[in-house]
């Protein structure tokens, strides 16, 4: 099913490039939480791939000492992060099974059609308990600019197109892992809030990032004139400033392999769970 323009995605990438630093800061918030996860896991990695980074994540992968290639739908993207760099798209990657014992997707994933078939591609990229850490915006993220557009567009013409990215909610993230075969998934959500003096500034941050509306069904023709002042009129203030949430599902996943933890066969259990829940045992 297609539910996003990849060439869409793809051009709002390239003329990206000439502007994410604007939003450098963001991206780099974002990264650091998600390798933050990397403290937590008592190996050393040593070659990772960095699937649209964005130019943030490789810099901060080599400064773990971990040789890093880094991927993207946009070869000027790609580029950003400096060699080793590769044009390529997440739903045909180019590597090899067990390239890589590490790979990071940070805020790089929402705009792909096939995400389990991309997650399977991941996973065959990775050796054996090879690690997978990705962020996804998930459902709640940018909440408040999609119900101010859908109600503007709705007073203005009577209905309402996409405008906003449909997100994944948390439940189903460690769904998709364990679909694509990962071992030992897990998902946790993580919140980013800001807060905007200027309305406009949000919409040019997400500009500024790539990440303008890419959704294949999207109304192509040119937006009425008063849709984006009236629905950014209409966002909520906190102390007079627009807040802007991202709701960022962090995924963990392990390429399986004989040495890690395995569950114990059905009807192996020494206890019953009655008695476990009495605590007789």
């Amino acid at each position: 099913m297609t539910v996003f323009d990849r060439r869409a995605v793809r051009r709002h990438r390239d003329r990206a490039a000439a502007s994410v630093q604007d939003v450098a800061d963001i991206l780099h918030d974002a990264a650091e939480r998600l390798l933050d996860r990397l403290d937590d896991i008592s190996r050393r990695f040593t070659r990772a791939l960095d699937v649209g980074g964005r130019g943030v994540v490789a810099p901060m992968l080599r400064a773990r000492g971990i040789e890093t290639i880094c991927c993207d739908l946009s070869p000027a993207m790609a580029a950003r992060a400096g060699a080793p760099a590769v044009a390529a798209d997440e739903e045909f990657l180019p590597f090899a099974p067990g390239s890589f014992d590490l790979v990071v997707a940070s805020l790089s994933l929402h705009w792909v059609n096939d995400l389990p078939g991309t997650l399977i591609q991941l996973r065959m990229a990775l050796k054996p308990d090879g690690v997978l850490l990705a962020s996804l915006p998930a459902l709640g993220t940018l909440a408040e600019l999609r119900r101010a557009l859908t109600a503007a567009e709705a007073e203005i013409t009577g209905g309402a197109s996409p405008r906003v990215s449909p997100f994944p909610d948390l439940r189903d993230c460690a769904g998709l892992l364990q679909r694509a075969g990962f071992a030992l998934p897990v998902a946790d959500a993580e919140d980013i809030r800001l807060l905007y003096a200027d309305p406009l500034a949000l919409l040019r941050d997400l500009r500024a990032a790539g990440e303008t509306n890419a959704v294949a069904l999207r109304n192509r023709r040119i937006p009425p004139r008063a849709l984006f002042p009236a629905a950014l009129a209409a966002l909520p203030q906190t102390d007079g400033r627009i807040p802007a949430t991202l709701r960022l599902a962090m995924l963990t996943g392990w390429a399986p392999a004989p040495t890690q933890p395995q569950p114990l066969k059905r009807g192996s259990a020494r206890i019953s769970l009655a008695d476990a829940l009495r605590g007789d045992a």
